[in-house]
């Protein structure tokens, strides 16, 4: 049996790197960033989800060889103006902290009527420093009046997506992985790949 491709994503993110391991199963051997500490900080200047994966992907293909991949994601809620969108990490004014992004979602949605929402997702594949493509995602849904639940990241205790009435914090691992954003943008990834030869595309 051949050695599985070799996939690094460009994230030192360990919830994100679990659950695209999660959702692509035995289809690459997957590390991120942080079994390369000597790689640069790439700094997420872009003002959309595609601008700055290309920023990561790019920025790390041109220091390892072979596939690399940064994903760029987040919640727009329209009653916010689409906020807090490429800003979702850092919208409680510290980046990577969920519990003060998910404050400050409830103190922004405090009296709002309208609890539109989505998550959306863009890949962007890179290989040996050239780019080989983006992938998007989207899953609708609703922004909950409490948050609650456990399980996921980020701002899955206060997602409720469309066709059911809990949060993805508490629908588990496996429903999350069939409908969210990142697996539909999965999904477009690897059937673009389907029918390529991975070691020598």
């Amino acid at each position: 049996m051949s050695e599985l491709p070799k996939l690094i994503l460009a994230t030192r993110n360990a919830h994100k790197t679990e659950e695209i391991r999660q959702i692509l199963g035995n289809k690459f051997s997957i590390t991120d960033v942080r079994s390369f500490p000597d790689l640069p900080e790439i700094e997420e200047t872009g003002t959309t989800f595609v601008e700055n994966a290309r920023l990561k992907a790019m920025g790390i293909s041109k220091h390892v060889p072979g596939w690399v991949l940064a994903d760029d994601s987040g919640l727009e809620v329209d009653a916010l103006g689409g906020a807090p969108g490429v800003w979702s990490s850092s919208f409680g004014g510290e980046e990577g902290n969920h519990a003060k992004n998910n404050a400050r979602l409830d103190q922004e949605m405090a009296g709002k009527e309208n609890r539109s929402a989505r998550f959306r997702c863009t890949l962007f594949l890179a290989k040996d420093g050239r780019e080989i493509g983006v992938f998007y995602g989207t899953v609708e849904g609703r922004i909950a009046a409490e948050a609650s639940g456990e399980g996921g990241f980020g701002y899955d205790p206060h997602f409720i997506p469309d066709g059911y009435e809990i949060p993805l914090a508490e629908l588990g691992s496996e429903v999350k992985n069939s409908l969210s954003h990142r697996a539909k943008a999965i999904s477009a990834l690897t059937e673009f790949l389907e029918d390529k030869d991975l070691e020598e595309f």
